[in-house]
């Protein structure tokens, strides 16, 4: 793994399939949390968000799965911007076995920011640009009970 932002997440029964590993509809789940969490490190709390008028939408989503997860392991998920546009933004999310760093499974994800009362694509504005380039380095967000 790397130093991007880390959301950790442990598997849970019912998340998994008849083949007893994470169904692959899950990651989609997964991918929307620790992009929520990613972002509210990087712009802040969504609520305040949509009080400024500033919302996004997912218009792409690719995932790549490489090995299976488990009951009760535990997932650690790595969120790092890639691309940013006039009004869209990229993210890669990286899946690992936090025990033994094997590589799960690998997504990108683009969005676009809209306003929140028209959804109307908007320019990205400036400020958010720069907090979203910086991103969330050595962060590490535990829903997994480890620390």
């Amino acid at each position: 793994m790397n130093n991007n932002f880390c959301y950790l997440l442990r598997v849970r029964y019912a998340e998994c399939d008849a083949q007893k590993v994470v169904f692959n509809g899950r990651y989609v789940e997964y991918i929307d949390i620790a992009v929520n969490e990613f972002t509210r490190v990087v712009w802040g709390k969504y609520n305040d968000l949509l009080a400024a008028g500033i919302d996004n939408q997912v218009v792409n989503l690719t995932i790549s799965w490489k090995a299976p997860a488990h009951f009760d392991e535990v997932i650690a998920a790595t969120v790092k911007p890639i691309r940013m546009g006039n009004s869209s933004y990229t993210l890669k999310v990286d899946f690992y076995n936090n025990e033994s760093s094997q590589l799960l499974a690998s997504a990108e994800i683009i969005y676009v920011m809209v306003d929140a009362d028209e959804h109307i694509k908007m320019e990205i504005p400036h400020d958010m640009r720069k907090l979203f380039e910086t991103g969330a380095n050595g962060i590490r967000i535990d829903h997994a009970g480890l620390s």
